[in-house]
């Protein structure tokens, strides 16, 4: 499994236990994490340079995740990332030299912009193994 586990939060589990097996055991047998939370604007506001709330919301889901993950004893790093999600991962991935991803992507309604092609140019940008899943469930702070 992989001893170096980046996670990318696009969104929140409502409650761990809601996490599929695969992503619960990933993060079970990592011997280190790091989180990162991209800012995630909304397309007009990105436009308009008007990321503030943006980043806050990215704080907000960062902490709400980190305190997740201490309470599955898993104890982990993280940071708020770039506005463009690929950006946030190439940042995170050359400082953190991850031996795998862990993806939450919102769902549905919540589904942003950013999200379109991402996992595309993750996979031809980055050569590290990836698991991606949605949070139904998820709140987006």
């Amino acid at each position: 499994m992989a001893a170096k586990l980046l996670i990318a939060a696009g969104a929140v589990a409502a409650n761990p236990a809601d996490l599929p097996f695969g992503v619960r055991s990933l993060i079970d047998t990592a011997d280190e994490i790091f989180v990162i939370s991209p800012t995630l604007p909304n397309r007009l506001d990105w436009l308009t340079s008007d990321t503030d709330r943006a980043a806050v919301q990215a704080d907000e889901r960062l902490q709400a995740l980190l305190g997740q993950l201490d309470e599955l004893g898993a104890p982990a790093g993280g940071a708020v990332g770039a506005d463009d999600p690929l950006l946030a991962l190439e940042d995170a991935i050359h400082s953190f030299a991850p031996d795998h991803l862990l993806i939450g992507l919102r769902a549905g309604a919540q589904a942003g912009w950013q999200e379109k092609g991402l996992l595309d140019d993750i996979a031809q940008r980055f050569a590290i193994p990836m698991t991606v899943f949605q949070l139904p469930f998820g709140r987006q702070p």
